[in-house]
């Protein structure tokens, strides 16, 4: 048996007029507090590419790839209203506790943190902070859209275990390159 390639069109000219599809149905202008959310997920996806772009730690990069896959899913998560008749994958209790499993591992290989830190250090421990103040930004959307939009609890308790994961990343980064944090001074 031979499976065709269906070639999809980049353009379609349906937004032309500024409204976009959500996923099981209906039409949305494209600033609607739903599409910045996953709109600013789309962002924070980007930003991981960009840090494995420069070849983090083995152990980063294969848990920057797993989140890379589940950011899809917290996408279509939000791009799916609850009540459409369309079944998708959704964010799960079980993937922040990953997260938390993963923080508990790397923060137990790093000093314990006793300063507030700068973002910086090592170019991929850098990007990792740009990561963390995206995801940081999602959540903030995500809050705002679950005002008028019904969202599930774990795309929000998903997104706050995500950002503390990046910051103890970037910290894991410079120890592992022997890049020295950069200590906030006061005064």
């Amino acid at each position: 048996m031979r499976l065709e390639a269906i070639k999809m069109k980049i353009y379609t000219k349906t937004g032309d007029s500024g409204t976009t599809s959500l996923f099981g149905g209906g039409r949305v202008l494209k600033n609607a507090v739903r599409i910045e959310a996953y709109g600013t997920v789309d962002e924070l996806n980007a930003s991981i590419g960009v840090v494995r772009a420069h070849h983090p730690s083995q152990r980063i990069d294969e848990m920057l790839s797993i989140i890379q896959h589940e950011l899809f899913i917290l996408g279509s998560d939000l791009a799916t209203p609850h009540d459409a008749r369309v079944q998708i994958a959704r964010i799960n209790a079980d993937m922040a506790q990953t997260l938390e499993s993963w923080i508990d591992e790397l923060d137990a290989q790093i000093e314990p943190l006793r300063y507030f830190v700068l973002p910086g250090g090592s170019v991929s421990a850098s990007f990792l902070h740009v990561s963390r103040t995206v995801c940081r930004r999602a959540e903030r959307c995500v809050i705002t859209a679950r005002e008028t939009e019904t969202l599930s609890d774990e795309v929000l308790i998903y997104l706050n275990r995500l950002s503390d994961l990046f910051f103890v990343m970037s910290r894991f980064e410079n120890h592992s390159t022997e890049t020295p944090e950069i200590r906030w001074i006061t005064g």
